[in-house]
């Protein structure tokens, strides 16, 4: 089972927050709050934080930015998950990946699964990588939240857990992009 390596130094990653709604505020965004409160109380910067409407270009604008942005290297969304009509956050996104992250939503959703039963199947959550920056894409609930950064997120982006973690992988993640340019 995973561990925390006391031996080895905590290295705090800059992350960043957008909620994917049409109605919600800074003033009444429970889910980005919930986020933005468990990235600092475990060390972590809050690198930035937006809302935008459930629009695919809005939504990649955002993104695209905060990918190009070396002072940003995990980008985590909430909301626009589920399936009606104005919920667009994976479309946005996923396109955007060089790399899918499959297991990221297969451990969300056992972590769901155990906590809301057959309702877990409302939720396309998914993540991966793009331009050497971790993007993980979860619904809009506090729980779904919660559940995503206490159940995976808190323990990969702790460059102490062991066997193994996504911090310490992190100066990798662009090794093909360096090939790529005559390296």
């Amino acid at each position: 089972m995973s561990r925390i390596d006391e031996t080895r130094p905590f290295i705090p990653v800059s992350i960043a927050v957008l909620t994917v709604s049409d109605t919600r505020t800074l003033a009444d965004d429970r889910s980005g709050d919930t986020l933005a409160g468990r990235i600092e109380a475990a060390g972590h910067r809050l690198a930035a934080r937006a809302i935008v409407p459930d629009d695919v270009e809005e939504i990649r604008k955002v993104v695209k930015g905060w990918i190009a942005d070396p002072g940003v290297d995990v980008i985590i969304t909430t909301g626009g998950t589920g399936f009606t009509g104005r919920d667009v956050t994976p479309e946005a996104i996923e396109p955007l990946f060089e790399k899918r992250m499959d297991g990221f939503s297969d451990v969300f959703h056992r972590i769901s699964y155990d906590k809301i039963g057959t309702s877990t199947l409302q939720s396309r959550a998914t993540a991966g990588v793009a331009g050497a920056t971790y993007i993980f894409v979860l619904p809009g609930s506090p729980g779904a939240c919660k559940d995503a950064w206490d159940g995976i997120l808190a323990a990969q982006l702790d460059y102490r857990h062991r066997p193994c973690n996504f911090v310490e992988i992190m100066p990798r993640l662009d090794e093909h992009l360096k090939r790529g340019a005559g390296g």
